[in-house]
């Protein structure tokens, strides 16, 4: 038997204490096309509209919402970014990161230029700083740019780095002197990994890295929809972070920066620790042994409700 149900670790409805699968789930009982209007009343009044949280009035709200609204504040830096395309890593600001964010931006391949070929990607370190930045010569010939969302010239591509360097000098970065098959959560000096999609641009980029030490926040489920599907980055920037990204041009940087936010922002939620250890297990093995089942089937939904746990590895465990 496999119990998944209100956990500690699932968004909650700070009004009536409704358990929710999603943010976007509890959004919609707040203030979807049908809230319940008691909740949506109040909320409306005292409720954070990024971190859905329920404040104790008006101005209490108006204070927490200046502070939660973020602004990009990338201009300077993504002015800058093209005098880091060295292809080595930099950690002259960070001293021993664990936690980076990588994104990349794709070109196009093939005869008709639908392949994805990676032909830049920048990491960067919890305090927003740029690591690594590097444009990338594509292992086959670029057949279309995508200048319109990428900014990429034939130009920036003709001297770059080679897809094979760039992949051995990210995958020892990640690894950090870990082999593969040590890497474990909390143990060892292997770096936790974000980002957005990230099994397609490991894909893109020829690097295996261990799901375990992944934090992706097109598969998290608290920031997927209702239905299970992920929302775009653009999407879960505007609504849980306050500002709009890709627009025009787009830079891996500020990709790396808006997954680097929603991750600090999920991992600094402040969840009741829960008692069984099954819990925290990053594989989600929350099921219970068969022998157990006629004990369940005896319990009263209270009894149910007070082992039952969340079926995801929730980020707040990182910290």
């Amino acid at each position: 038997m496999r119990t998944s149900f209100h956990s500690v670790h699932e968004p909650m409805c700070g009004i009536c204490n409704k358990h929710c699968r999603s943010f976007e789930s509890l959004r919609e009982h707040l203030i979807g096309p049908l809230p319940k209007q008691e909740c949506k009343n109040i909320f409306n009044v005292q409720g954070c509209r990024f971190c859905l949280a329920i404040l104790d009035s008006p101005n209490a709200r108006r204070f927490h919402q200046e502070r939660c609204q973020l602004s990009s504040g990338l201009n300077a830096r993504l002015a800058n970014l093209s005098l880091r395309d060295s292809g080595t890593i930099d950690l002259t600001s960070a001293r021993d990161p664990q936690v980076v964010a990588l994104a990349c931006k794709m070109v196009g391949g093939g005869s008709d230029g639908s392949l994805d070929l990676c032909g830049r990607v920048c990491i960067v370190d919890e305090n927003e700083n740029i690591i690594f930045h590097a444009y990338v010569k594509p292992p086959i010939p670029v057949t279309n740019y995508r200048y319109e969302t990428t900014g990429i010239r034939p130009e920036y591509l003709r001297d770059a780095v080679p897809l094979r360097q760039v992949q051995r000098r990210i995958q020892d970065f990640l690894c950090n002197g870990e082999p593969m098959w040590k890497i474990r959560p909390r143990n060892g000096r292997a770096r936790i990994l974000v980002g957005h999609g990230l099994d397609h641009d490991l894909d893109r980029l020829q690097v295996e890295y261990p799901a375990i030490m992944r934090r992706d926040t097109a598969k998290y489920p608290p920031l997927m929809k209702t239905s299970k599907l992920s929302n775009s980055l653009k999407y879960l920037t505007q609504a849980y972070l306050g500002y709009d990204i890709q627009t025009g041009i787009q830079d891996p940087y500020e990709d790396c920066v808006a997954t680097m936010r929603l991750y600090m922002r999920m991992k600094s939620q402040t969840h009741r620790r829960e008692d069984y250890p099954l819990a925290s297990d990053p594989q989600n093995r929350n099921n219970f042994a068969s022998w157990r089942q006629s004990e369940l089937e005896r319990m009263t939904p209270e009894e149910l409700l007070a082992i039952s746990r969340s079926d995801y590895y929730c980020w707040c465990l990182d910290a």
